[in-house]
């Protein structure tokens, strides 16, 4: 029986899902009880927002109109670009892909991106134009604009409905003809390259594997490669798309080993399994362990879900190796935890799982990048938390995270998009014409694009511009901290840091919102943004004035202000002792503005 490993990748919502969903049903793979939309997204978020999340193999088998049995392997990739690296490990477990455009979007940022990463790998590439029962679609237009970006021959390409599943047939067709039989021999030393993973209570980390070389059965004994771990197969299996107890992986097969292990860090994507008694000395290449880049602060609304929130975090983190947690404490939100995130989606999903699933009730900080700090004695640290930055004489220099943005858009959009990549501090590397389309390349500062960026994109482009980056390194940066003060007294949760020339807006943004939802007192109270001891900006919550003057109509003016004095004293006593709630949704309000 012939065996054949692919994958499929596109930019979002271009109808990967919907396709697989048409490849499975026209193999029979799903039965009339298992029909649904999305069937390899397993999570409801997924479903509701049309994103891939976690990706889920399946194998599938295909007889030819010859008569010809093949066994199919689809290796399913999550659709973000938050999740690279894992989509890299799912190519890397492939001989070939299904590279999908939408007719009516032509190509997008992350179609490009995809599409290099399967060339650097190696695969053959079949080009599927998909949507092309669309009003708008224009499948000659998408197939040609994918020769001009990538090179791949425009009569190549296969023109598919997900929907309707026009094309199916063809694309099975395809996968047969050009995508490679895997290499490897079933008797040579165990090779596994593991392209994911899932915790599973009862049986500890499943892991989904690609067997390059050799043979796993159980009873093996195994090591892995990055920690040198040791284990004892219980099970192997293939995906159905559940999972299905068989009685070994070879050489080419694409499977899942359940061999107890109970701590996800050890079975982290990207490693390579091999057998205890013949070790190999060349792992699987490319392996880095997951690393978050983006951090915030997480906190129950109410004090006493704090056990709750630790508890569902742990649980979360048991199935995402990428994702970390430690307990934090601030003065005016309690206790919480400061989170670790692949991006600002992975962040995201992640806070509306908790709320969904565990029913909890979060405030969010603002999202931070890591930042590399130099002290005038020499010292270099890393810090996320604006808590931890230390005093301006202290430092000889900051630098932050870049990145290499890649935006694609119509080109009648090209001047607002390019002048919203400048307020972002960007600078120009490139710029191609595509058609109609351009793609623009820059090089920004990570936290340039973490709060309000996308939304501005899609908003100047009227949804048209898609965007994909990659982390380059870190530069030096005019960075500084801003810290807010109620009353006098500095609020930890609210301290950002930011840029020299935005450090006045971002500050005049928060104080003006902190005033208008901080509830008056019986006195003035002051609310000041400042760098160091400098402030930069302040708003005053005006005081409750009784009217003392009322009773006096007419009369010396001298009896007035003894009045208003008498008054004035009082107030002055009022405010040595007086100390301002903020109430919980003053926070709410400020970190949940854009900026």
């Amino acid at each position: 029986m012939q065996v054949r490993n692919f994958s499929i990748i596109a930019h979002v919502d271009h109808g990967k899902s919907t396709l697989a969903d048409r490849i499975l049903e026209h193999l029979g793979a799903m039965g009339e009880r298992d029909k649904r939309d999305q069937t390899l997204d397993t999570l409801e978020l997924e479903r509701e927002r049309g994103i891939t999340i976690k990706s889920t193999p399946v194998r599938l088998q295909y007889t030819r109109p010859n008569g010809e049995q093949y066994t199919l392997n689809l290796i399913d990739t999550p659709g973000h670009v938050d999740f690279n690296y894992e989509v890299s490990r799912s190519l890397a477990a492939c001989e070939g892909v299904l590279l999908l455009v939408d007719a009516s979007q032509g190509v997008e940022a992350q179609t490009i991106v995809n599409a290099y990463l399967a060339i650097d790998s190696g695969l053959e590439i079949i080009p599927v134009v998909n949507k092309i029962d669309l009003p708008a679609a224009d499948p000659e237009g998408a197939a040609q604009e994918l020769e001009e970006v990538v090179g791949i021959p425009a009569e190549d390409a296969i023109f598919a409905s997900g929907k309707t599943g026009i094309g199916v047939p063809e694309i099975l067709e395809a996968i047969v003809e050009r995508i490679p039989s895997p290499l490897g021999s079933p008797e040579a030393p165990l090779k596994a390259l593991i392209f994911d993973s899932v915790f599973d209570a009862y049986q500890g980390v499943i892991v989904f594997v690609r067997v390059l070389e050799g043979t796993i059965k159980s009873k093996d004994k195994i090591t892995l490669f990055s920690t040198g771990k040791h284990f004892e197969v219980d099970k192997v299996g293939t995906f159905s798309p559940g999972l299905v107890v068989n009685d070994s992986l070879t050489a080419g097969d694409v499977g899942w080993v359940a061999a107890g292990v109970r701590d996800i860090h050890d079975a982290q994507v990207g490693d390579t399994l091999m057998e205890r008694e013949r070790p190999i000395t060349d792992p699987f290449p490319g392996f880095k362990p997951a690393q978050p880049v983006v951090f915030s602060g997480l906190y129950p609304t109410d004090t006493e879900m704090y056990r709750k929130l630790r508890e569902a975090l742990e649980k979360l983190k048991l199935n995402d190796a990428a994702f970390s947690f430690e307990p934090e404490t601030s003065e005016a939100l309690g206790f919480g935890f400061r989170c670790g995130f692949l991006g600002l989606l992975h962040a995201e999903i992640i806070q509306e799982r908790l709320e969904r699933e565990y029913d909890l009730d979060l405030i969010a900080t603002a999202p931070a990048v890591i930042y590399r700090i130099t002290l005038n004695n020499g010292e270099i640290f890393e810090t996320q938390n604006p808590a931890q930055f230390p005093t301006r004489d202290r430092v000889e220099l900051i630098e932050e995270p870049y990145i290499k943005l890649s935006v694609m858009l119509p080109e009648e959009h090209v001047g607002p998009v390019m002048q919203l990549l400048q307020e972002r501090r960007g600078s120009m590397v490139t710029m191609n014409y595509i058609g109609k389309r351009v793609e623009l390349i820059y090089e920004v500062p990570f936290a340039e694009i973490l709060y309000d960026f996308h939304d501005r994109l899609k908003s100047i482009s009227r949804g048209y511009a898609s965007m994909d980056y990659q982390i380059t390194g870190y530069r030096e940066g005019e960075l500084v901290k801003v810290d807010i003060y109620v009353n006098n007294e500095i609020v930890d949760a609210l301290a950002v840091i930011v840029h020299e020339d935005r450090a006045y807006p971002l500050g005049r943004k928060i104080v003006d919102k902190m005033a208008e939802v901080i509830p008056r007192q019986m006195w003035p109270v002051p609310i000041q943004a400042m760098i160091g001891g400098k402030i930069i900006a302040r708003a005053t919550v005006k005081a409750f004035r009784k009217d003392v003057l009322a009773k006096c109509y007419g009369g010396d003016i001298s009896r007035k202000k003894k009045l208003l004095n008498k008054q004035k004293k009082g107030k002055a006593r009022m405010k040595q002792i007086g100390t301002v709630e903020v109430p919980q949704e003053a926070f709410l309000a400020v970190l949940s503005t854009e900026d």
